[in-house]
């Protein structure tokens, strides 16, 4: 049995989700709504990046008991460049520390999908991390700045959507 799960907080990663189900005929739930992970023998999990962490991904694979025969692809949602090779490996140096070394050997494929950011919607909380993080880098030199960096920059107190449902294609032929 097959299924898609979600970490989103916003929207986007969800947005992904819901169309990749529409695509594959697959069920997409929150990972919040999962009953038992273990039934599943292969999960598609799509969430989004929250300073370099994704959304569920810790709390949802803990509870798989044995990852062999399974078959994991785990898809990121972010703001910044998904082609930037450092962007990328800090993105799975992360996803590393968020799970098991056992579980993180089942993944078939790791994508990374661009998002979207609207600064009316975000919380007081991450509004502040927005700004706080934008004052500390907004006078960095060009060629200091990450794609995290570049990111926040281009994107500050505006509404941008990167979403590009096109990408969900490279998922289907990994399946």
């Amino acid at each position: 049995m097959n299924i898609i799960l979600y970490g989103s907080r916003y929207g986007t990663a969800q947005r992904y989700a819901k169309e990749l189900s529409k695509r594959t005929n697959i069920n997409a739930v929150s990972f919040e709504n999962v009953q038992d992970i273990n039934m599943y023998d292969e999960i598609i999990y799509i969430g989004s990046l929250y300073a370099g962490s994704v959304l569920g991904l810790a709390k949802t694979f803990k509870k798989i008991k044995d990852a062999s025969g399974k078959t994991i692809i785990l898809v990121t949602i972010g703001l910044s460049d998904p082609l930037d090779d450092k962007n990328i490996h800090a993105i799975e140096k992360n996803i590393r520390n968020q799970i098991p070394n056992e579980i993180f050997k089942s993944i078939k494929k790791i994508f990374h999908f661009r998002g979207a950011i609207d600064y009316n919607k975000l919380s007081f909380g991450h509004k502040t991390m927005m700004k706080l993080l934008y004052n500390a880098i907004k006078n960095k030199p060009k060629e200091a700045l990450t794609a995290v960096d570049r990111a926040i920059i281009e994107t500050y107190n505006k509404k941008v959507d990167f979403t590009n449902f096109q990408d969900l294609e490279k998922i289907i032929c990994e399946m």
